[in-house]
């Protein structure tokens, strides 16, 4: 646990492993937001990254695993200086590589356009910007949630489909969100215009389900973006990061290579 911009926060390092340099690469992971934590990349990702030579930093956001709750302070810019506070806190002190899943990508994105000089690339993995429209679909999503978890019809429908893990997390999410003001803060963003998008200058490699949140546009976000790639994982609906982390993991790693690759002229010099 560490002290980050007023909250106790808990988090995880993994420290790179197999390396030939003294200052690997770091990645940072933001997870998404209700029943997520940073379980979701310490299940997936996290280990294998670390072993093949990157730094790794995974931490649970306000109000979500082991971190506080807070009853208020839930504006996408809230959570863009918890994770400032953190990399302070920690000593991350150079860029680095930012993946957000969901509403972790958002956070990343948002972090990127007010620190830019922090961050070297974001991996967004079904995520958007904290635009307009994504405030709009946010706003209805949340509130959707408050009623779905209070009708006993749907919490025993989830544990019926998903099995009683999926419905107990499902109960704490619609709980913590109850109790606090998320539904109403965080599409408050503050909100990225045209502008604000364009200010996003680092490398982005976003990772869609063809079945997932963005399935209506899978380029969207490349679109408004001044340097975007799109990966389209075919025939996976908005949980790319559990069902089809080996993919993920596969993608991310040769992105970081790609990132930190030696350019030939230098190389041969």
């Amino acid at each position: 646990m560490i002290e980050a911009n007023g909250i106790r926060t808990h988090y995880q390092r993994m420290p790179a492993r197999n390396t030939t340099t003294d200052k690997p690469p770091t990645v940072v992971c933001v997870h998404g937001l209700g029943y997520d934590s940073l379980a979701s990349f310490y299940l997936t990702l996290a280990a294998p990254v670390s072993q093949a030579g990157i730094d790794v930093v995974t931490y649970d956001l306000r109000a979500h695993g082991r971190t506080d709750r807070p009853l208020t302070g839930y504006r996408v810019a809230d959570f863009v200086e918890d994770l400032r506070a953190l990399l302070d806190s920690t000593g991350v002190d150079g860029p680095v590589h930012l993946v957000g899943n969901s509403f972790g990508g958002t956070i990343a994105f948002s972090f990127a356009e007010r620190y830019p000089n922090r961050v070297l690339s974001i991996v967004a993995i079904e995520a958007e910007p904290a635009t307009a429209e994504w405030a709009e679909k946010m706003g209805s999503t949340l509130s959707n949630v408050v009623d779905w978890m209070q009708d006993q019809d749907v919490l025993d429908w989830l544990e019926r489909t998903f099995g009683s893990h999926h419905a107990r997390l499902s109960k704490i999410a619609g709980a913590m969100i109850a109790a606090t003001s998320i539904v109403e803060e965080v599409p408050q963003g503050p909100l990225l215009d045209a502008a604000a998008m364009r200010r996003i200058q680092c490398p982005v490699l976003s990772i869609v389900g063809s079945e997932g949140f963005q399935a209506d546009d899978l380029t969207a976000v490349a679109s408004a973006l001044p340097d975007c790639r799109t990966e389209v994982i075919e025939g996976q609906n908005h949980s790319v990061l559990v069902e089809r982390h080996r993919t993920v993991r596969e993608l991310l790693l040769a992105w970081i290579e790609e990132m930190h690759a030696v350019p030939e002229e230098i190389g041969a010099a």
